[in-house]
């Protein structure tokens, strides 16, 4: 039976794509750069992936990101300008970017009345906090596992540890709740659904953009939209 659900942040309860295609068309137009073209979002959907993986491997720190993701993105799309700057540019608008998820609202709401639910993130402790507050669903949560918070990422054992111990923190030995209790949803079949198996819990992956993509893992279940969360728990 499961007691307690995990739940990603990032295109899982707020669109961060479609935050990304907002801010490069109006921050190359706000600095007189290269008008924004489609093709361009997925050059940074290609580098930043990439660069998140290493994070993930251990690879590359999360500082070390953010002092050359723009510089790799504007280098491949022969533009001239400084990536730091847009870096801190594209920072701040996302600090306050709080684009729902259709449906996110409604099934947090939803779970909050079943379950233990925690977010679960890779990113800033106080932009993450900042978005979940500027989109009204803050007091859905019990508790809030940000990896700057804990020390640790997705998909580490160690980040998916310490919820565990969190929930149990407070909790009596006959009422501990097990890793196989926990389910974790998101987006990234690495971070999010490798991570969560790998520590023993279920998973449910949110296909959004039903790529019928598993990586070869065992998934517990899939979902297309959030909604269908309803049908799983």
């Amino acid at each position: 039976m499961i007691k307690a659900v995990l739940i990603d942040i990032d295109n899982t309860l707020l669109d961060f794509d479609e935050y990304v295609k907002e801010t490069m068309k109006e921050g190359f137009a706000e600095f007189g750069l290269t008008a924004y073209e489609e093709y361009m979002y997925e050059v940074f959907v290609k580098i930043n992936y990439e660069m998140w993986r290493q994070i993930e491997r251990n690879e590359l720190t999360y500082d070390e990101l953010l002092k050359t993701r723009w510089n790799r993105i504007f280098s491949e799309l022969n533009i001239s300008f400084d990536g730091c700057r847009f870096e801190e540019y594209f920072k701040s608008r996302l600090f306050e970017s709080a684009i729902h998820i259709e449906g996110a609202v409604d099934i947090l709401g939803y779970l909050k009345e079943r379950y233990i639910v925690c977010a679960a993130s890779n990113g800033p402790y106080g932009q993450q906090i900042n978005r979940l507050k500027k989109a009204k669903m803050l007091p859905c949560f019990s508790k809030l596992f940000i990896s700057e918070k804990i020390g640790a990422s997705k998909p580490s054992e160690s980040f998916f540890m310490h919820c565990l111990h969190e929930l149990n923190s407070v909790a009596k030995s006959e009422e501990k709740i097990q890793p196989h209790e926990i389910i974790m949803i998101g987006d990234s079949l690495t971070s999010d659904i490798a991570g969560a198996a790998s520590a023993g819990l279920k998973t449910c992956f949110f296909d959004r953009n039903r790529s019928g993509e598993t990586n070869g893992l065992h998934i517990d279940c899939v979902i297309n939209k959030l909604e269908e969360i309803r049908s799983i728990l």
